[in-house]
């Protein structure tokens, strides 16, 4: 069995995760791709976050009924941040034969040496970039490793759509019409956001 972690804040998850998930999920064969919202994410320790139960929402909304999808609360039922390490190390205790793999944006390699544990997080998964081609918005460019990788151009961000919906422009064909429901029926995003 090969499964992928894919952890995030997904604050709002958007086609571009499901886009490189499904495409990471094909050139690797893998089984299952299980999508891992953070309570608190280290990296951003700064900005909170919309709260888990409405970021948990949209993931189960963004992917039902996809094949091979699925999703996993367990770093929102802790307190404090969200450290990969503790969440893989329980993932590889839970299903000791499978061969885990945890899916990376290309724009966190830089910081990649200041992940907690990140010499023992590389000896129990393995790591799989996912890329977003020439021309994307990863903020750390393309950064040289020997990860193995996939990519696929686009040019979509959190970021971008939380601005959006501040400035009350659309977010069609950004996330999915189940996640653009919630974002409209619980009101996010509404204040100005400076990232």
């Amino acid at each position: 069995m090969k499964i992928a972690l894919y952890g995030g804040t997904f604050d709002p998850i958007h086609h571009g995760h499901l886009l490189l998930a499904r495409e990471a999920k094909e050139a690797f064969s893998l089984d299952r791709v299980v999508f891992i919202p953070a309570a608190v994410s280290p990296h951003k320790l700064h900005a909170a976050p919309t709260p888990g139960g409405v970021r948990w929402q949209m993931v189960e909304a963004a992917i039902a009924g996809e094949p091979g999808f699925s999703a996993d609360d367990r770093e929102l039922q802790r307190t404090g941040p969200s450290y990969t390490y503790d969440t893989v190390a329980e993932w590889r205790a839970e299903e000791p034969g499978a061969e885990l793999f945890y899916l990376v944006g290309q724009d966190n390699l830089a910081a990649l040496d200041t992940w907690y544990r990140i010499g023992d997080l590389q000896k129990i998964a393995t790591f799989l970039v996912l890329g977003r081609g020439e021309g994307g918005n990863d903020a750390g460019g393309q950064a040289t490793h020997a990860f193995p990788q996939i990519d696929r151009r686009f040019d979509v961000a959190a970021s971008d759509i939380r601005n959006r919906v501040a400035k009350g422009l659309s977010i069609r064909y950004l996330v999915s019409e189940r996640v653009a429901e919630i974002i409209h029926q619980q009101r996010l995003y509404q204040l100005p956001i400076l990232l």
